[in-house]
């Protein structure tokens, strides 16, 4: 799973995190920015919301079993689709070699109600991800330096792409959703006394009112578009 900033993974797909944990799957988390740029409270600094956020994020992990969370560290706001992030994300990808790679959908723009403009380095994050699935990862001649770092060519069998706008994948949590909520509540710096558990429960009804979901009988649901890059040469290597 890679995300902008600390409490976007809690926030879009922490159920499906959830669900995959319970049935056995190892997830990492890739946080790419440092968080510094989430409060506009006066009193506060860049220096002591990377530190807060950090540990906000870490603790959200534990919640939800997620194995690891590397940090990457980019400046929040500040992001680009640079030679730098791709290169730090084909590292991760490389050394952990998923079978599935989560990504942001870079074509979101705004939501569906208008009331939403998405943040830039949400988009950064997704199209930097798409270089990597293509030609980063995959690609010996691309960034040398890796190899001399241990970390051979990875093609990813997967993608899923978290989105509110034309999905092909939905996935059920109905028995996670109370657990997506408990790893969003780490995110204090963010959520203050905000009400979470009613939005997410409207918001993951609303996804799962939809006709493919509704037709599976989800009460709560996730929704992906997915892409199948590559068939898997040995049964043996799924996790």
């Amino acid at each position: 799973m890679v995300f902008a900033h600390p409490d976007d993974a809690e926030w879009g797909l922490a159920g499906t995190v959830a669900r995959w944990v319970r049935d056995g799957t190892e997830v990492e988390y890739v946080c790419v920015t440092d968080g510094s740029a989430g409060s506009n409270d006066p009193a506060t600094t860049r220096e002591r919301l990377v530190r807060s956020r950090r540990e906000e994020q870490e603790a959200a992990g534990r919640v939800l079993g997620v194995s690891r969370c590397t940090f990457l560290g980019f400046v929040d706001g500040a992001l680009e689709v640079s030679l730098d992030l791709r290169r730090a994300i084909t590292r991760e990808v490389r050394r952990f070699r998923p079978d599935v790679l989560v990504a942001p959908d870079p074509a979101r723009l705004w939501d569906r109600g208008r009331t939403y403009v998405n943040h830039p380095d949400h988009k950064a994050v997704g199209v930097a991800c798409l270089a990597v699935v293509n030609p980063d990862a995959p690609t010996r001649p691309q960034f040398p330096e890796l190899l001399a770092e241990g970390y051979e060519p990875f093609e990813i069998p997967n993608l899923w792409m978290s989105t509110g706008d034309d999905p092909d994948t939905y996935v059920d949590i109905t028995g996670t959703i109370d657990v997506k909520a408990e790893a969003l509540r780490c995110h204090a710096s963010q959520i203050h006394d905000w009400p979470v558990e009613d939005w997410l429960r409207a918001r993951a009804k609303e996804t799962a009112a939809s006709q493919t979901a509704a037709s599976q009988g989800m009460v709560y649901a996730e929704a992906f578009r997915t892409f199948r890059l590559k068939d898997a040469e040995d049964p043996d290597e799924a996790r």
